[in-house]
This record gives C-alpha cells, sequence and structure tokens, in this order.
C-alpha cells in the first residue's frame, strides 16, 4: 500500500485537500523517519497556516458545514495528546484497548471555540516534543506492536505513524486551502 500524508497531493474534495489517508506496512527505516519528520513538523506548520488571522477569519468553516480554524487549531492539539498516549499504552501494554472520543463534541465545547489559539498551538508544541522523542527512540519491533481500536479493530503502531503524519498534513491543508480559496 502507498502513504498519501504529504501535502503535495491536492483533491477537489473539500474534505480531504490531500486524499484520505492511506496505511503502508513494512515501513523502511527512512520512511519511518521520513513520517515521523512530517509529524515533528506539524506544530510548525499549523502556526504558519493560521499565522496572522483575525477573529473573523478564524471563525470561518474551512467548508460548508465544516469546523471553524479555531475549531481545527484546538482539534488537532485535542488528537495528537490522544495519539501520543495510544503510542505510549501500546509500547507498554500488550494489545491495549484504546477509547475513542467524540471529535465532533469535543470541537463544539467552549475551550474549542473561545481559548485563544495560542494555547493549543504551545500545547500541540509540547506534546511533539515528547512524542518525537518517543517515535525516534522505536525500533523496528516497537513499531510492529498493536493496539485495539474500537472502530479500526486490531492495528499496528506503524499504521497509527502512517494516519498521524495524514492527519497533521490533512488538518493544516484544510487551513492552507482556505486561505487560498478566499485569498487571504
Amino acid at each position: 500500500m502507498t502513504s498519501t500524508t504529504t501535502p503535495t497531493t491536492p483533491t477537489t474534495d473539500l474534505r480531504y485537500p490531500i486524499g484520505a489517508a492511506k496505511f503502508e506496512s513494512d515501513l523502511s527505516e527512512q520512511r519511518r523517519n521520513k513520517l515521523i519528520d512530517e509529524i515533528v513538523a506539524t506544530p510548525s506548520r499549523m502556526r504558519a497556516a493560521v499565522k496572522g488571522l483575525s477573529a473573523e477569519q478564524l471563525a470561518t468553516p474551512y467548508r460548508p458545514g465544516g469546523w471553524t480554524v479555531i475549531q481545527l487549531a484546538h482539534h488537532v492539539p485535542d488528537s495528537h495528546m490522544n495519539a501520543y498516549i495510544r503510542f505510549k499504552l501500546a509500547l507498554t501494554e500488550d494489545c491495549p484497548a484504546i477509547k475513542t472520543y467524540a471529535e465532533d463534541r469535543w470541537a463544539e465545547l467552549a475551550d474549542s471555540r473561545n481559548t485563544p489559539i495560542e494555547t493549543s498551538l504551545c500545547i500541540l508544541d509540547c506534546v511533539h516534543e515528547r512524542w518525537n522523542h518517543v517515535l525516534r527512540a522505536m525500533t523496528s519491533e516497537d513499531f510492529k506492536r498493536k493496539l485495539n481500536h474500537p472502530d479500526k479493530g486490531v492495528i499496528d503502531l506503524e499504521a497509527m505513524l502512517c494516519l498521524y503524519a495524514w492527519h497533521g498534513n490533512h488538518h493544516v491543508a484544510h487551513i492552507t486551502e482556505l486561505r487560498k480559496r478566499m485569498g487571504w
């Protein structure tokens, strides 16, 4: 399988500006490092994507019926905090069952609408700093460790690496593509 994790595969579907997530297996060390680099770059790419946006622009949905830019800026740290914990669970337990969370409901809570985005950008910086250390220390065998996702079933950390490299790029592209369309 191939992965659509780089921000250079545009689509016309506003929901998936870089295409849908795809997973790879039996990753080389070089490929794993590239995906880790993409995850590590997410905070700086998110900061660049939202830089200079006004309150009105931050309150703009990235597509009709979609989340606002501020909700996206808060969602990515929410999601990546969960991902970091999921990696740690899988590294320290045998195929742990993980819990999902209601992303749509989290995005509607007051903190996802009213907290200054700098707060979430700082969280994203810090979580990714810690996550980077975990990811860089993992062995090939570690990436084969599994977790049990209630919706996706048993998956390994290699698939999770592909997913979260894509996830950061996906949401940054929601914002950058909106900026292009709106001429911001």
